[in-house]
């Protein structure tokens, strides 16, 4: 097993302590049974006093004995009387054979906790079928192979191959946990830009439910029975025929902001799935329809990421710009806009 430590860049000025584990793969604590918790079953007590690791995780190691009370093993349902020392030896093991692999990252801010980087457009997240390598989960473990023990690798959200912009890695299971939990109390403020076909009269929030599209499985579609999926948009600019708009995002279902932007009729410019027919503005500039023939990607980019650090409980804040083309794509609409002026 690799066991070379990971390293990372200085971000802000924040002290942490050390972490819970004694190497990157293991991890020893101890914790005895307060009279409040006295009679609860064992995984209830361990869920209570080690509250960095997730239920399930505990579970496993209940009963692979890695946490043991007294120097015993127990089941999950037993039993602990007040008095009792709950004692974890754990060794983290792999989750996965992923490879690591020498990819380039942009990596905004990093600590021993917490890795935010700007990922680029034509990057897929994670390993799937067709694509097992190359992808920004291989990076990630080149650059901290300790990685390697955590679900996915560390990765509690993603970005759709051709979206760009900021997205956070959990390095360890205290703040995989906190990500997590953060993430489901929808806490975690995600902030998107995006040029849509259409000329929008004011901002609005969708509120549809999405699922799998019924016929290609591939593709997520606006669906009765499927997930409470919420969005929030906003103008920020309007050119003749297309808008440039603000998403803040309440869930994070997959390709929310493309299904619930293409369900209100105004679809991401570029979007190769919900995008429609490439529409070209009347009177357009030769400027602008070489640019819209050309730009093969839908026009989506996650500026700002807003969450609580999960060791120490300060709220930190980045963003990032939008990448060229997307920025191309504004300076070519603006100049259209004045051309008709």
């Amino acid at each position: 097993m690799n066991t070379r430590p990971c390293q990372y860049t200085p971000g802000r000025l924040i002290k942490y302590h050390a972490p819970v584990s004694e190497s990157s793969h293991s991890i020893h604590l101890s914790a005895q049974v307060p009279e409040e918790l006295a009679g609860k079953r064992l995984d209830q007590i361990a869920a209570k006093l080690f509250p960095d690791f997730s239920r399930s995780r505990l579970q496993e190691w209940i009963k692979a004995g890695s946490l043991s009370v007294d120097g015993e093993g127990k089941r999950p349902r037993d039993p602990v009387p007040a008095g009792a020392s709950l004692e974890i030896r754990a060794e983290m093991q792999p989750v996965d054979n992923w490879t690591a692999e020498p990819l380039p990252l942009d990596i905004v801010y990093e600590d021993a906790h917490l890795l935010v980087l700007n990922k680029a457009s034509n990057v897929v997240v994670h390993p799937a079928a067709g694509h097992r390598d190359g992808t920004l989960l291989n990076g990630l473990l080149q650059h901290c192979p300790a990685l390697e023990t955590l679900p996915r690798a560390g990765i509690v959200h993603r970005l759709d191959k051709d979206t760009t912009g900021l997205m956070v890695v959990a390095k360890t299971l205290l703040a995989h946990k906190s990500l997590v939990d953060q993430l489901q109390a929808r806490s975690v403020s995600r902030q998107y830009e995006a040029v849509v076909k259409g000329v929008l009269t004011g901002g609005g929030t969708v509120n549809a439910p999405l699922d799998r599209h019924p016929v290609n499985r591939k593709k997520r579609a606006v669906q009765a029975n499927g997930k409470e999926a919420i969005s929030h948009y906003r103008v920020l600019e309007r050119f003749r025929a297309h808008t440039h708009v603000q998403v803040n995002l309440e869930t994070g279902r997959t390709h929310q902001i493309r299904v619930h932007m293409a369900h209100i009729n105004y679809p991401l410019v570029g979007d190769p799935v919900y995008g429609g027919r490439m529409q070209v503005p009347r009177a357009a500039s030769p400027a602008l329809i070489e640019l819209l023939k050309n730009f093969r990607r839908q026009a989506l980019h996650a500026r700002r990421l807003t969450l609580l650090h999960p060791e120490s409980g300060e709220e930190l804040s980045w963003e990032v710009s939008v990448p060229e083309d997307f920025a191309e794509l504004l300076r070519v609409l603006r100049a259209d806009r004045s051309a008709e002026c």
